[in-house]
Order: C-alpha cells, then structure tokens, then sequence
C-alpha cells in the first residue's frame, strides 16, 4: 500500500481526475448552462477608391464601382466591407431585437465619414435578402449622414451578411461601430479575419477540453517517462566532503562543490577557506580522510603522508587605489617598495601619498608566492597598523597591515589612497577602485598564466591525507576538478587546469 501511494501515483491519480471532472464540467454546460445570443461583426476591408488616387490607394489597381460612379464629390472616397453574424449559441429571430422602432434593430456608426451608399452582400440562403428589401416607404437598409439603420433580420446560428459601404468626408482606419438591443444578447466586435476567411470550427467550450485533456495526457506521459530517477553519472560518490585551504582559490572551489552535488545526489560538500598555509597544516595535523586542502604553490617539506595534486597555473597581481597613477614597476622597484625603502609614491614618480602596504597573513599562500617570485625570498616589513591608515608606533617607517583573505585585501586597496597590496588576478581586475600593475613591463592577464615571463604565477596544488580510496568521494571530486568536467570552472575563472594541452608544460614536476 505504501508503495502504491507514491508521490508519482498520487499525481497520476489526481491528473486522470481532473481530466474525467474537465469533460465532465464541459459536457454539463453545453447541456444546462443556457446559451447567450450574440451578434459580432468585423471590418474585413477598408480601403480608398477616390478619382484623385490613380492607384486605388497604396499602389492597389484603381476600383470603379458601378453603382457610385455618377456620385459627386468621389475625391477622398473609401469602400468598407463590414462582415454580421449570428456567432453565439442560439438563433436570434425579429422579436429578439429591442429596438423600440419597429423597423429597425441594429445601427452601424461610421466616425467622421458620410455614408454615401449601401448594397448587401453574401447574406446566407436566399431568403434572408428578403428582410432587407424595403416595403413601401418602411424597413429595408436606410441611411442618413454617418449612420446606417439596419432591419430586424434573423440570423440562426452561423448566419451571417455583409455591408459593403461607399463613404466620403474622411480617411481610411476611421472608427466603425456597430450597435444594438439583443435580448438576453450582446452585439459585440468580434476577431478579425481575412476575406471569406470561417469562423473556428470548434466552440470555446471545445477548445478548452481540449487543451485541458492535451495537459492532462502529457502530465501522465512526463510521469511514465521519468518516474524512475535517473542514475547518477559515472564516477559519481556520496558522502561528506570538507574543502579548505587557499582562499584565492575559493571561488573555483565554490562553484565547483555546488555543480558536483548537482550531478550527484547525497553528496555535501563545504568549502571554508581561510588560508593556504593553515589549510594544509589543518590537514596534517587532524589527518581526516575527507578533506582536501588547496595551496597557492606547493606544501613546505616535512610531511610525507600528505599526497600531492597539481590542479591549475594561477596568476596574481599587484594593485594599487585608483588614486595612485603608476601601472608599471620593476622587480627592483617592488622590492625597495617591500624593504621599506619606499615610504612616499612621489619618490616612484606618483603623487605626494604615503605609501600603505595591505598583505596577508602568515598562513596565505599568495603572500608566501609573492615573497618567493618577487621579492626573492625576502619577507615583508613587520606589521606596523592593525587598520591599515594608523602607525602602531610614530617610529615605524612604513605603514603595513596584514588581512585574512584575498577579499579584504583588494576591498581595503580600493578604499584607502596611496595603498597598495595582491590577490588572485581574476579578482584584482574585477574590484573597483583600484588597477593592476604591470612587473617588469608584463602586463597581469589570463594569457600571462601560460608564459613563464611574467613572474606572478603558481601551480595551485591541491593535498589529502594519504592518497584517497579509490570510489570515495575525495577521490571522485579530485578526479572532477583535475581531470573531468571541472575544467571547465577552472578555466572559467580564469586559471589554467593542469590537464588541458597549454598547462602541461608548466606543471609538470
């Protein structure tokens, strides 16, 4: 039983309900609901036939009419053709109409135009043309200045007539309106159509069953079709997975986490980066089989059980508050900008700003990389500000703070003038507020990561505790982001996967 109320079969179940209620409901009104008389009408032409318009108007071939050819005053001349019908549910007979004149029941009103003449066409069966001949000096079509007076005549379901009308005094597109008393009925402008054109063969009641049995069936079909969930794709894994370590590469692993549970189902993955240095030591130290820590640049020595995966080439930039115009330096210029030796931007051709030097902590690996690739292995200044604008001590020379993320660096670089600090390149370039800068006349872009000139770049490697078991989830989610789909982010993001033709050569060992 508990089988059977699934939640597929409850839909199915209540899908066929609503189907069976549909026709059900549909049926009952077509047989209780009484049926409304209703007269639409439609203008099916509208067009100029003056004598001063040898084209007949928008380049059509002059129409003469016999019937009108000897009136005066044909200049500015339009013919419409205006289509009456019966297109409700009942016939409509003479009485119907509650016009209090005896001889008319309908009034066609055409704005600023002079009706000129009138002739019926197309009435259905021979007999209806009967009810539009005059007796004597009363009923028959009548006309007077813009308003045709048309008579009682009954029109059964489908019927219809049509006005062809010669007017002047006016443009074509002028407003045409047809009115009337109908009893327990409407008059109303129905949807135009082509000349000759049919009405739909099937009612408005019709239609919706229709359309609502058409949903119905494909409800059911969708559930036959997919009620059985789809298996996993290959190499998928379930389970729990911590993702820590370098916090310029957090963002990758962001994206990357929420797309591989996407794909496969009962797996979480969290990512809570705080450091490439405390990472790895983390992992070391807590030797947890389900975490993986990320490095800007490879781990220090002295832990062999750490395995090793090199995953992509990053580049980074150096970058400066907008308020500082310099967007080139030397490695040489850098490095007396870090020794200390640099305190003021003037004495590097810039304005007359303190220099502010914004790093990371100890545990960064970015700041680790800068200190090996540029400044060539020399450390950074003592920190000297813990709000990165104030000396600790008047006697330090140089004001430098030290931050926990690539985030809060390049957010304070664009808040404080004369600061400049580093971060991952794709970030550095999307921060307002501040500007890379070039290193030795290279310039920081994502083509850099493959050229070995420009020095700010390292292999982002990525460590576990032992080498994972093989169909764990470690595993699976190493070989998605090295080797699979998770390229593809990487690539996104602007870093170089390991895996792809142009990252071979640079990182291999």
């Amino acid at each position: 039983m508990g089988d059977w109320l699934s939640a597929d079969n409850v839909v199915a179940v209540l899908t066929a309900l609503l189907g069976l209620v549909v026709s059900v409901g549909v049926v009952w009104y077509e047989r209780r609901v009484p049926r409304r008389r209703r007269i639409g009408y439609r203008v099916q032409m509208d067009t100029p036939i003056g004598s001063d318009d040898p084209d007949g108007g928008g380049g059509a071939p002059n129409v003469r009419i016999g019937l009108f050819n000897d009136l005066p005053d044909m200049s500015d001349a339009t013919l419409v053709l205006i289509r009456v019908e019966n297109d409700g549910g009942e016939a409509v007979t003479d009485s119907d109409y509650t016009n209090r004149d005896p001889d008319r029941a309908l009034t066609v009103v055409f704005a600023g135009r002079t009706v000129r003449g009138v002739a019926v066409t197309e009435a259905d069966a021979g007999p209806l043309m009967d009810h539009f001949a005059p007796a004597g000096d009363t009923g028959g079509v009548r006309h007077q200045g813009n308003v045709i007076h048309l008579p009682r005549v009954p029109l059964n379901r489908g019927q219809h007539f049509k006005l062809l009308v010669l007017l002047t005094g006016g443009h074509v597109g002028g407003g045409v309106r047809v009115s009337g008393g109908i009893r327990d009925g409407v008059v109303v402008p129905n949807k135009a159509m082509p000349v000759d054109s049919k009405p739909p063969l099937f009612s408005r009641a019709a239609r919706w069953l229709t359309i609502m049995l058409t949903l119905c069936v494909t409800v059911l079909a969708a559930i036959i079709v997919v009620r059985e969930d789809p298996p996993p794709p290959i190499g998928c894994a379930t389970g729990r997975l911590s993702v820590t370590g370098s916090t310029a590469f957090a963002p990758v692993m962001d994206e990357l986490a929420r797309r591989y549970a996407a794909d496969c189902p009962d797996t979480t993955i969290t990512v809570d980066a705080h450091g490439s240095n405390e990472g790895v030591r983390e992992l070391a130290d807590d030797r947890a089989p389900g975490v993986v820590a990320l490095s800007d640049g490879p781990k220090p020595d002295g832990n062999p059980r750490l395995d090793e995966n090199r995953v992509a080439v990053s580049a980074f930039a150096l970058v400066v508050n907008d308020d500082v115009p310099v967007r080139d330096l030397t490695v040489e210029q850098i490095r007396r900008v870090y020794s200390g030796a640099v305190v003021n931007w003037s004495q590097l051709g810039g304005p007359d700003l303190p220099v502010l030097l914004v790093s990371r902590n100890a545990d960064s690996g970015t700041r680790d990389l800068f200190r090996r690739h540029v400044l060539g292995g020399h450390g950074e200044p003592a920190f000297t500000s813990r709000d990165c604008r104030n000396r600790n001590s008047p006697d330090d020379k140089v004001i430098r703070c030290e931050l926990d993320s690539t985030d809060q660096v390049l957010k304070t670089v664009a808040r404080l003038p004369g600061a400049i600090g580093y971060g991952e390149l794709r970030a550095a370039t999307a921060s307002p507020g501040l500007h890379t800068l070039a290193i030795n006349g290279r310039t920081p872009t994502p083509a850099a990561i493959g050229d070995s000139s420009y020095p700010f770049t390292e292999i982002e490697y990525a460590y576990t505790y032992d080498r994972p078991a093989t169909g764990s989830l470690a595993a699976s989610f190493l070989t998605y982001m090295i080797r699979g789909a998770g390229q593809d982010v990487v690539r996104s993001h602007g870093h170089l996967p390991c895996y792809s033709p142009e990252g071979l050569d640079r990182c291999r060992p």
